[in-house]
């Protein structure tokens, strides 16, 4: 179990802060990289996300800190966590395509605005995608049970959350009074009874 443990936090600690990254770089951003281009886009952010991956795994062990070790209550919690997650990626991926995951629409003028995701789950809520990932990021942290887990963790959800406000400016500049009337009629993370 420890060393699945130590698997769990390191790529927690070594993957999810360039992944952020990657988003905080491209949503404010988002004019310039459309000027750059798709393609050219996607290769500079991935060589530089592979930078910081390799980075972030030669001090993997210092950003771990301190091991809280194996408890059972924790591994209770963060299989609920887990599940949670499993079933909010399912919803999700009904409507969320890899192409937009991925930010084609945003990045590809020539591709048109895009499909506003208003059914489903996007019905209920406007952002699962990012309810998802502060999900499966409590689940790792609470398995891996080391400090720096904890911390990633608890760092993701400001992050996530200022990843949210550029990427509904963004919405917002490219579906118009639409995407406003869907903001007032749909909460951001967690659904209405």
């Amino acid at each position: 179990m420890d060393g699945a443990r130590y698997i769990f936090g390191v790529l927690l600690v070594t993957f999810l802060p360039p992944g952020m990254i990657w988003w905080l770089i491209i949503h404010p951003f988002v004019d310039f990289w459309r000027r750059v281009g798709m393609r050219a886009t996607f290769v500079i952010m991935t060589l530089m996300s592979v930078v910081w991956v390799g980075a972030l795994m030669t001090v993997r062990d210092q950003l771990l800190m301190t091991d809280y070790g194996s408890h059972v209550g924790l591994v209770v919690i963060a299989a609920v966590l887990a599940s949670m997650t499993v079933w909010l990626a399912l919803q999700r991926r009904k409507y969320l395509t890899f192409r937009i995951l991925t930010g084609v629409p945003e990045l590809d003028p020539d591709a048109g605005p895009g499909e506003m995701l208003t059914e489903g789950i996007y019905g209920r809520m406007r952002h699962p995608r990012y309810v998802e990932i502060v999900l499966g990021t409590l689940a790792y942290a609470f398995f891996a049970n080391y400090l720096g887990a904890y911390i990633v963790a608890l760092v993701t959800v400001p992050v996530l959350h200022l990843i949210v406000l550029f990427e509904e400016k963004e919405l917002s500049q490219r579906f118009g009074a639409k995407y406003v009337e869907y903001c007032a009629r749909v909460p951001r993370y967690l659904p209405r009874r």
